[in-house]
């Protein structure tokens, strides 16, 4: 008892640390690295539970899609601003149904509902190819079939005069200010996905609760908030696709590039930041 009131008089330099206060990050105690997925898993396509997941992907991207683009329309309808939900009510609809339907998808396909996360994780070695290339078909078609029940209850008219809910770039910003919108849009979500999903992470910091789901919502909402009047917010080329092949005008498409280009640009960048920067995999490989 004395010697620790000792320690507390002296201070804490008396005794030099085993490991240095906020570097526990780096040390393996209760973690091991696991193996990077195979680059090609055959064995992926005889199993139920590969086309369990992509089914889970198939039917969230459509439930996102669904309440989503219902939300824009919503708000495109009404005739202010302030009768309806408005920017920051646009921006929860889909920060909201990313927080819940990872929620309810993560146990089974991990929750991606995005193919620039698909294709973040892909890099990161974290699933297959195979299973990526799946995932994003599955979620490209959930959109489509989202936005195409969006268009039968809102009928052609409406939903044409709105615009669907397609992404473009909006009048007063140059398609390079989409594209960087999208870029570091997608790279704050997908930064979140690999924070917040980070197995060594969980392991390390215990006991302190962390519910993935909520960030990763909380990142899309806030992208939202931000990205909404330049190019009303892509960060995911599924809903941008689905969107646009169910609006099927001129102008969505010209720009449909930027919400495919940007979205992967971003990803890798996260990706590449979150594996080597933040995780220093490759000289921990070397070590």
């Amino acid at each position: 008892m004395e010697s620790k009131e000792e320690d507390v008089k002296v201070g804490a330099n008396k005794f030099s640390e085993r490991q240095p206060l906020g570097t526990a990050a780096q040390g393996d105690k209760d973690y091991k690295e696991p193996p990077p997925a195979p680059l090609f898993e055959p064995g992926e396509l005889k199993s139920w539970s590969f086309y369990r997941a992509g089914i889970a992907e198939f039917v969230a991207t459509f439930l996102f899609l669904y309440i989503t683009i219902l939300t824009v329309m919503g708000v495109n309808r009404s005739s202010s601003k302030c009768s309806s939900v408005g920017i920051q009510g646009i921006a929860w609809s889909f920060g909201g149904m990313i927080f819940a339907l990872v929620y309810c998808t993560a146990g089974i396909s991990g929750g991606h509902i995005n193919p620039a996360v698909t294709f973040g994780l892909f890099l990161a070695r974290k699933l297959s190819l195979t299973r990526a290339l799946f995932y994003i078909i599955m979620q490209c078609l959930g959109a489509i079939c989202g936005a195409g029940v969006v268009k039968g209850f809102e009928g052609n008219g409406r939903y044409e005069l709105f615009k669907g809910g397609a992404n473009f770039v909006n009048s007063g910003y140059t398609k390079g200010d989409g594209l960087g919108a999208e870029i570091i849009g997608t790279f704050v979500l997908v930064y979140t996905v690999f924070s917040a999903t980070d197995a060594k992470r969980n392991a390390r910091d215990s006991h302190v609760p962390i519910l993935a789901p909520l960030p990763i919502g909380f990142a899309v909402f806030l992208v939202h908030l931000a990205t909404i009047p330049i190019t009303g917010t892509g960060i995911n080329p599924a809903r941008s696709l689905g969107a646009a092949i169910i609006y099927n005008r001129d102008h969505a498409w010209d720009d449909q590039w930027i919400f495919w280009v940007g979205p992967f640009i971003g990803a890798a960048l996260a990706a590449l930041y979150h594996q080597i920067v933040i995780r220093a995999i490759p000289f921990k490989a070397r070590a």
